[in-house]
């Protein structure tokens, strides 16, 4: 059971929830009991999603396996539909929690995922900083690294909240594998 209301915005704030997201799913609404972190939530997630150089396909694949680590349904849902519309294959969502022996990614798709991981265990390695700089940029490290951490942040707000799924989400979304 959810353990805080729904709330409503004000109008300044409904507005630009509405003009990033459309209708505020759940997350929000709960967030929405504070509202100026939500504001500030709203825009820092609005600049990792589209203020970002990295492919959202890879972001998207990233937000999954923190999902599948956190074992976030509410995440994997919502990102789901969003991994599909930035391309990712099925095949890659299948594969994913097996990420480091499946073909279906690269290296660059793997550092990523490696520091993912390593995000969520707190444990970001020499090893693996030096992987993603095989591939990435510092600029780019740091988008990644902020995705990672954004959405293990996201993932933990969830749980503490226990964020009921949409009901528009709910009957459509395959359970979290």
């Amino acid at each position: 059971m959810q353990r805080v209301p729904n709330a409503g915005f004000d109008p300044v704030l409904q507005k630009r929830l509405e003009e990033l997201w459309g209708k505020p799913v759940n997350l929000y609404r709960a967030l929405g009991n504070h509202p100026a972190l939500t504001a500030a939530w709203t825009e820092f997630a609005n600049a990792i999603r589209h203020d970002s150089t990295t492919p959202r396909a890879l972001r998207e694949l990233m937000i999954l396996r923190t999902a599948q680590i956190a074992r976030s349904e509410y995440e994997w849902a919502h990102h789901l539909r969003m991994a599909r519309r930035s391309h990712v294959s099925e095949a890659k969502i299948a594969a994913l929690a097996g990420w480091r022996t499946a073909s279906e990614f690269d290296a660059k798709e793997r550092a990523a995922l490696a520091l993912t991981e390593a995000v969520m265990a707190c444990n970001v390695t020499d090893a693996i900083h030096a992987e993603i700089k095989k591939h990435f940029s510092d600029a780019e490290f740091v988008e990644l690294s902020l995705t990672a951490s954004f959405y293990a942040m996201v993932s933990r707000m969830l749980d503490a909240m226990r964020v009921e799924l949409d009901a528009d989400v709910r009957d459509h979304a395959p359970k979290l594998p």
